[in-house]
């Protein structure tokens, strides 16, 4: 069966606006991903919503909880936003959907060099077939269950909830 990516934006998908001097949404790169590391696995993507997680509350937590239900596939990447990363994976986790659901982000965009984009999302795609059931995130190189993570804004890492 197909693994589906989720997509909803976050550094992950932004690019740098040469005009404006910002960084925003186009749309996704998660096609040229795919194509660029030769994933043999047949992937289903989706694009949820392509927003920063700073903005994203119950409505858009609640979208991408009806997306993991409604999927198909029960093995689920989900690109997110790192900043609420862990709000959303608490949401999914306390649903108990019976399925294998990774979250996973980027700390620099995929778009900019010394992006960490590629290796999170290999790392996720991994585990998502390797991981039981329940609802993980995957960043720097761990796997992370959602109730025993946190972000470290100091260091710019995801760890183990002390």
């Amino acid at each position: 069966m197909a693994i589906r990516i989720i997509i909803t934006g976050g550094t992950f998908d932004k690019r740098y606006d040469e005009l404006k001097g910002v960084l925003n949404f186009k749309d996704s790169h998660l096609p040229d991903i795919l194509r660029q590391v030769r994933i043999t696995e047949r992937v289903e993507l989706e694009i949820n919503q392509l927003v920063d997680s700073l903005e994203m509350g119950d409505e858009s937590r609640n979208s991408i909880l009806e997306a993991c239900r409604r999927s198909a596939e029960d093995r689920i990447v989900i690109t997110h936003g790192t900043d609420r990363m862990v709000e959303t994976a608490k949401v999914l986790g306390a649903a108990g959907l019976d399925k294998t659901i990774v979250l996973t982000g980027a700390m620099v965009p995929y778009s900019v060099a010394g992006s960490d984009a590629l290796f999170n999302l290999g790392s996720a795609f991994q585990a998502v077939q390797l991981l039981p059931r329940g609802v993980w995130v995957s960043m720097n190189g761990r796997a992370f269950p959602w109730n025993g993570v946190k972000k470290n804004y100091e260091k710019g890492v995801f760890e183990t909830l002390a």
